[in-house]
């Protein structure tokens, strides 16, 4: 889990005070990456240096990769499922390419809350750190004028990792493990150019689909079904190079 995350930092302070029922649903957004508006043709030629390329935020090599499949978007959506207790049918994920707005809650009412600020890890790092109070904050200031917030569809089409992820999370059980195992094999196997970027979310669909589904109840649970995820996972690698 990822509290101190950008949007689950955000999340909380549109939550604070509102009774659960009166919540129609979260709205998640989403850099879209360095190949927002690439379709998958085009996806298949990316290269590892391009996909660390990420035009917003800095990270470690894993996420930013995650980020350019739009895997850490569907990743953050099972996190917030279990964060705030809603139905995958409640939380949605939108492309917003300045990371200004980092999440969105809309009310049975009609109304929305919105939190928005630079993107900067600094300010969800430092609520985390002086919660409930507010500090003052090195952090540049966003300033509306004269700024434009885009707002757009994920294309699922393009980067399916978000409906995988939506589906192990609905799934349950073993199947978000095996996810997050599968994917980081995955992008292991990316960054040394061991297979392509649009393998990347069909290594972890596959893994899916071959490890077999099972209840988790205890951390050895957990670290069994990883194992597992990373065996098939690297099979499946080896099997595409």
């Amino acid at each position: 889990m990822d509290p101190v995350g950008s949007e689950h930092s955000a999340l909380p302070q549109g939550l604070v005070g509102e009774e659960p029922d009166t919540v129609q649903r979260i709205l998640l957004t989403a850099s879209g990456g360095p190949f927002r508006g690439w379709d998958r043709e085009r996806l298949s030629t990316v290269t590892p240096a391009q996909a660390l390329a990420h035009p917003t935020w800095d990270m470690g090599q894993r996420i930013t990769i995650d980020s350019a499949t739009l895997f850490n978007k569907g990743l953050e959506v099972i996190e917030a499922h279990f964060l705030f207790g809603l139905d995958y049918d409640r939380i949605d994920v939108v492309v917003h390419p300045q990371s200004v707005l980092h999440s969105v809650v809309e009310f049975v009412d009609g109304s929305w809350k919105g939190h928005l600020g630079y993107p900067d890890m600094r300010i969800p790092i430092q609520y985390a750190i002086t919660y409930p109070t507010r500090r003052p904050s090195p952090a540049r200031r966003f300033d509306f004028a004269g700024n434009t917030l885009v707002f757009e569809e994920a294309d699922r089409e393009a980067f399916p990792a978000l409906d995988i992820a939506y589906a192990a999370g609905r799934a349950g059980g073993s199947a978000p493990a095996v996810l997050n195992a599968a994917d980081e094999v995955a992008v292991a196997a990316f960054l040394q150019e061991r297979i392509g970027f649009t393998s990347i979310p069909r290594i972890v669909e596959l893994a899916l689909e071959q490890v077999e589904h099972r209840e988790i109840e205890t951390v050895d649970d957990v670290i069994e079904v990883d194992q597992e995820a990373r065996s098939v996972a690297a099979s499946l690698v080896s099997g595409a190079c």
